[in-house]
């Protein structure tokens, strides 16, 4: 069959906004599981090559956050670890671990929706992706989505009601 030209492939989008609205849906995803509502995808060539979602709790692993999931996913598509030429869109920016993750995988970029003071990597002053002592540096870049920080004040807000 045929696609008509209009049709857009949904694993092939077109900016920013629209990458964000991606990883914005895995966001949702992980908060309806009642994981911490944060969403990732990796772009390669204009392709959304790897989905994450946050699965801490569901997997019972610290290392199950969304960036990682979708680096890792993206891996098995590309067959290399080396993420040569691709951006991680990410509603939440990274923490130490993800930034380091993206360092180790090649990420080209990483985009994300909404700052975290209290622990995102770049916030804290880790910023392993500009540090001239590796072998691989990257850019990273704030995207302010109200969308991706109203998600995250609405689950920790629930979280504090229902704790009382």
């Amino acid at each position: 069959m045929k696609k008509d030209s209009k049709t857009q492939d949904p694993d092939k989008i077109e900016s920013d906004q629209d990458w964000m609205k991606e990883a914005l849906a895995l966001a949702e995803q992980a908060g309806a599981q009642d994981e911490v509502p944060v969403g990732a995808v990796v772009i390669h060539q204009g392709r959304v090559i790897g989905r994450g979602l946050n699965q801490r709790e569901r997997l019972q692993s610290p290392t199950a956050h969304a960036e990682v999931l979708a680096i890792e996913e993206a891996a098995k598509i590309l067959g290399s670890w080396r993420l040569l030429g691709c951006v991680l869109y990410v509603t939440l920016e990274p923490c130490p671990m993800c930034l380091a993750a993206a360092q180790q995988a090649r990420i080209e970029q990483i985009v994300y929706g909404t700052e975290d003071p209290k622990g995102g990597a770049l916030s804290l002053g880790y910023r392993l992706n500009e540090d001239t002592r590796t072998n691989h540096r990257f850019q990273t870049r704030l995207h302010p989505t109200e969308s991706c920080r109203e998600i995250l004040k609405t689950f920790f807000a629930r979280k504090r009601s229902s704790s009382k």
